[in-house]
């Protein structure tokens, strides 16, 4: 058999893994996903808000002011303060830095080692992709919610705490759906002719298998960002998140939810809505994405 050049294997191989340009993309969703377009605008909003915050926010988000306690939505405070004074506008501006933090390290962090782990455990198979699924199985059979909690209670609270909870439930659920698709490109001949020259399995996974599982990787990322806003709005309420006096959204429900619920309700609406909107935007986000760069998609 004649051996096939490095060059030709590396040619064949940019010519499978060419991807559609980023502008043909966002013109693509804007056009054709209306909802996926409205999506991305709330993702921008959100973006924008937390990096301009020391600008955009009208107040300190910490700075306690007793003489204007639990005051309703004004034009001094549109949203009303909460009962230790604080601009409800102002934290929850800062509190999208906390969200988008969260959410975009957990996300990244655990779908970057699902990516590997889960191209690692379809190219070799065998045994090594039996039980790495089991130990997969055994992840998932915990919810989200349950796992971050039994996580978050070992290591403590705090940001990087949280993250790591939100962290160690996405790995499972990223490696699953990489390896689906891995399955299938381990079997191209591109792959077998990188084997025939004799290229490492490192050199293999990371630089012929991982770029061509990039698609399902971006959709689930991108829907994970969501998941873990929720997830760390949920884990603040319950005090076992972000803790005082940094902003953040679920942290202000669970100061304001339950004993200024009639008397101060925008204390629970706002960061509610907040959380809300979120979660909305990366979802229909993430739709959208999948709908672009799924082939099976693309022509609906």
């Amino acid at each position: 058999m004649v051996a096939i050049s490095e060059a030709r294997v590396e040619a064949q191989f940019e010519t499978l893994s060419e991807q559609k340009p980023i502008s043909w993309i966002v013109l693509d969703l804007m056009r054709r996903k209306p909802l996926g377009a409205a999506g991305a605008i709330i993702v921008i909003v959100m973006i924008l808000m937390a990096a301009f915050a020391d600008i955009v926010a009208p107040y300190d988000p910490v700075a306690n002011s007793f003489a204007d306690m639990t005051k309703a939505p004004s034009w001094a405070h549109w949203l009303g303060t909460d009962q230790f004074g604080r601009d409800m506008l102002s934290r929850i501006i800062y509190g999208a830095r906390t969200a988008l933090f969260v959410g975009f390290a957990s996300a990244l962090i655990g779908g970057s080692i699902g990516l590997v782990l889960g191209v690692g455990s379809a190219y070799f198979g065998g045994r090594i992709d039996l039980i790495f699924q089991r130990i997969m199985d055994v992840f998932m059979a915990f919810p989200l919610i349950i796992m971050a909690l039994a996580v978050v209670s070992i290591f403590g609270t705090g940001a990087q705490n949280v993250i790591i909870a939100i962290t160690i439930p996405f790995i499972p659920r990223c490696a699953r759906v990489v390896r689906s698709s891995a399955l299938a490109i381990r079997e191209v001949p591109y792959i077998d002719a990188a084997r025939a020259n004799g290229f490492s399995h490192a050199r293999i996974i990371l630089r012929h298998m991982v770029p061509n599982v990039m698609a399902p990787f971006l959709i689930i990322v991108t829907a994970f960002v969501g998941q873990a806003i929720l997830l760390e709005a949920s884990l603040s309420y319950l005090g076992l998140g972000v803790q005082e006096p940094t902003p953040a959204w679920g942290l202000m429900l669970q100061g304001g939810a339950e004993e200024y619920a009639l008397s101060a309700p925008w204390m629970a609406i706002f960061p509610g809505l907040a959380i809300t909107l979120g979660v909305f935007g990366f979802n229909l986000f993430g739709d959208a994405v999948r709908d672009v760069l799924d082939p099976k998609l693309r022509s609906q």
